[in-house]
Formats: C-alpha cells, sequence, structure tokens
C-alpha cells in the first residue's frame, strides 16, 4: 500500500485485503468513522485518486469488493464532506431517521456533524469527492462575504441525472478521470487552485443547504433605488387608500418601468405586493391582538372593505381562514 501523499506527490492508490487497513485509509482520507464487514475475508478495497494541491479535496474511485456499512457518528465528526456516486451497484445512506437510494442516477453526501450510516453493495465502484470542512466553509464565507456561525448541512440526495447536479457530476468525472491521465497538469499549482474552487463552488449552487437561500440573496443584483423608495411608499401608506398613480409618484418612473422592474426584483406587480404586504399586516395583527378586536375591524383597519373577497384571499395565502388562525393561535396561548 503507498502511504499517504506528501505536498509534493499528489496520486495516491490503495489495494488492501484486511478490514482495519481499507478502514484506516479512508479514515486517513475522510476522517474517523466505523467500519462493519459481514466477510471480512472477502475485502478487496482499492482507492485511487488525487488530492488537490490547494485545500486538499480528493477526487478519485473506491471499491470493497464485499458489502460494508460505513458508520460515522455526531460524537466523532467526520474531517470532510464525502460525496459519491456509484458508477455500478447501489449504496444506502441512512440518516435524519430517513433511507436514501443511490446508483448511476442518485449520488449521495455524508456530512460531518451528523450520526449516519452508509451500506455500500459488493459489486459498488463509486466516484468520490472528500472535501474538507474548513475548506468549504471557507469558500462559503467568500461567497456570502460574511463568517458563518453553523456547520454546512446540505440535502443527502444529489440528482446525477438531470439538471445543475446532473451537471456538477459530469464535471466531477471528467476532472477525475483527467487528474488520473495527466494529473501533473490539471494538479500544476497555477491550475489546482481554480479547479478546486470551481468544484466548490458549484457544489454550494447546484445542491440544497441551509445557506442556499442567503447564498442566493447574495446573487441578485442591487435593488434600483426608485423600486426602494416605491416599496417604502407601500409599507409606510399601507393603511391608506393608495392607488397605482401613488406608488407610480413615489416611485418617480413610469407605469411601464414600474412594473417591468417590480416584477423582476419582487416576482408581482405593485398592486399584488400591497395586497400581499396588507394581507400578512392582518395575520400579524390577528395573532399579536387574539380577539381585542375582531378579525373584520382588523381587516378594514388595513383597507379591506370587501370581506369576503378578503377571506378568500387570505385562505389562499396562507391555507386557513381569518377565524382559523385566530382560533388556532387562541387554542395554543390558553394551552400555555
Amino acid at each position: 500500500m503507498h502511504s499517504h501523499p506528501s505536498s509534493e506527490i499528489n496520486g495516491i492508490h490503495a489495494s488492501r485485503h484486511d478490514f482495519e487497513g481499507a478502514r484506516d485509509w479512508m479514515a486517513a482520507i475522510c476522517g474517523p468513522h466505523g467500519l462493519q464487514v459481514q466477510r471480512p475475508r472477502q475485502i478487496q478495497f482499492n482507492h485511487s485518486g488525487t488530492v488537490l494541491r490547494a485545500m486538499a479535496s480528493t477526487l478519485g474511485y473506491v471499491e470493497y469488493g464485499t458489502d460494508v456499512t460505513v458508520s460515522v457518528s455526531d460524537s466523532e465528526p467526520l474531517n470532510c464532506y464525502s460525496l459519491s456516486l456509484p458508477l455500478s451497484g447501489e449504496q444506502e445512506l441512512s440518516a435524519r431517521g430517513q433511507l436514501w437510494q443511490s446508483d448511476q442516477d442518485k449520488g449521495l453526501i455524508v456530512s460531518p456533524h451528523e450520526a449516519q450510516d452508509l451500506a455500500i453493495s459488493g459489486n459498488c465502484r463509486k466516484v468520490i469527492v472528500s472535501i474538507p470542512r474548513q475548506a468549504l466553509q471557507h469558500v462559503l464565507e467568500s461567497l456570502l462575504q460574511r463568517p458563518v456561525d453553523a456547520p454546512i448541512a446540505f440535502e443527502p440526495h444529489m440528482d446525477a441525472a438531470s439538471g445543475q447536479q446532473a451537471a456538477w457530476w459530469r464535471m466531477v468525472k471528467f476532472f477525475a478521470g483527467e487528474l488520473d491521465r495527466c494529473g501533473d497538469w490539471l494538479n500544476h499549482q497555477l491550475m489546482a487552485p481554480d479547479l478546486e474552487q470551481t468544484l466548490l463552488k458549484g457544489l454550494l449552487l447546484a445542491q440544497p443547504h441551509n445557506y442556499s437561500e442567503a447564498l442566493a440573496e447574495t446573487m441578485r443584483p442591487a435593488c434600483p433605488h426608485y423600486l426602494v423608495r416605491a416599496r417604502q411608499f407601500i409599507h409606510d401608506h399601507g393603511r391608506e387608500d393608495i392607488a397605482l398613480e401613488d406608488i407610480e409618484r413615489a416611485a418617480g418612473v413610469s407605469r411601464y418601468k414600474l412594473f417591468e422592474e417590480f416584477r423582476q426584483y419582487f416576482g408581482q406587480t405593485p398592486m399584488a405586493y400591497l395586497k400581499r404586504y396588507r394581507l400578512e399586516a392582518v395575520r400579524r395583527d390577528i395573532l399579536a391582538d387574539l380577539a381585542a378586536s375582531s378579525v373584520s375591524a382588523i381587516a378594514l383597519s388595513w383597507g379591506f372593505s370587501h370581506l369576503g373577497r378578503f377571506s378568500g384571499d387570505y385562505k389562499a395565502l396562507f391555507g386557513e381562514t381569518p377565524s382559523e388562525t385566530l382560533k388556532r393561535a387562541s387554542v395554543r396561548v390558553s394551552a400555555k
């Protein structure tokens, strides 16, 4: 078995037929974990890959030759995010009280800080990517331009058949294959940082996680000042009888420009935004007031003069009528 690579030796390979050797080798790649093997004498472990120079992410291939289960404890977390996609065979991840199946069309992410079990079939050969926790956090913080205070938590399953997740897996397989053929060139100190950044940024953009919404927000262009004025006018005068012309004057732009830009940045027209803002305000007042005032009085105070239409719009947005909101909130308070 070759030893773990130094900073100058980036290609790695191991062939082991013993349980401890397979476990210890992958522990050096991904971090501490348990390994259960029903038939230890049948293990034919093979791992080959490349450690990228910049942040020590590893791309390669792994197979165990017999059915195994990799166990991760939340008390002894992995050092890396371990992403794998079978090229043959299957695997199954048990985490968060659910089971996720994995084959050539479905990849998996084994994340640090979570207790989980990964059952791998004996005929499973897979491409595997190991990304150090600190490396991925560093890239995320550079994209968000701020520190993050909680670990990145990905959805465990990744579509490898369609969409942007599949595009990421195709890129991984291409890089893994080319690194296997001409690793010295792709892993050159002038190339590796860009390659690794591409992989990590692509993962953060393609796969849903607990920072996806914040990441999407930073990528949106800044809202034009005239839309800020129009939105603030709606917030300041939401209880009043305002018309589209009033919002136009506040924005200081044409109706056409106001409509087009409102749809682009807020996903709806100015008047639809006003109605939603008022409905959300009514809901807040109902929950805060808890029948000190009637629902009708609250609705009227926010400019809803047609109460039947108001009730229908409210239910369409929140999935319950105003009276049901009030009843549910009142029961919750009385139960305390």
